[in-house]
């Protein structure tokens, strides 16, 4: 099994997911706090430092549609 890792910042899944990476699971095991977990890599630790920085470019549309994905992937 990959090495995961753990996200539970929606505007950061979002962002990542609009850089074309991909959710393998949805932990919704703690009802306060949903983990969504991503295949670790170097390039998905590049993202993170670049969203935190301030400096990752994402299309607004797109994050938007990502955001709504995974609001429905949480509620459902």
């Amino acid at each position: 099994m990959k090495e995961q890792k753990q996200i539970s910042d929606l505007g950061l899944a979002a962002s990542l997911l609009a850089c074309g990476e991909a959710i393998i699971t949805v932990d919704k095991t703690n009802p306060r706090r949903v983990m969504f977990c991503f295949e670790y890599s170097d390039y998905l630790d590049e993202l993170i430092d670049s969203y935190w920085s301030d400096s990752l470019k994402v299309s607004g549309r797109l994050l938007m549609e990502q955001i709504k994905l995974l609001k429905s992937r949480i509620y459902s």
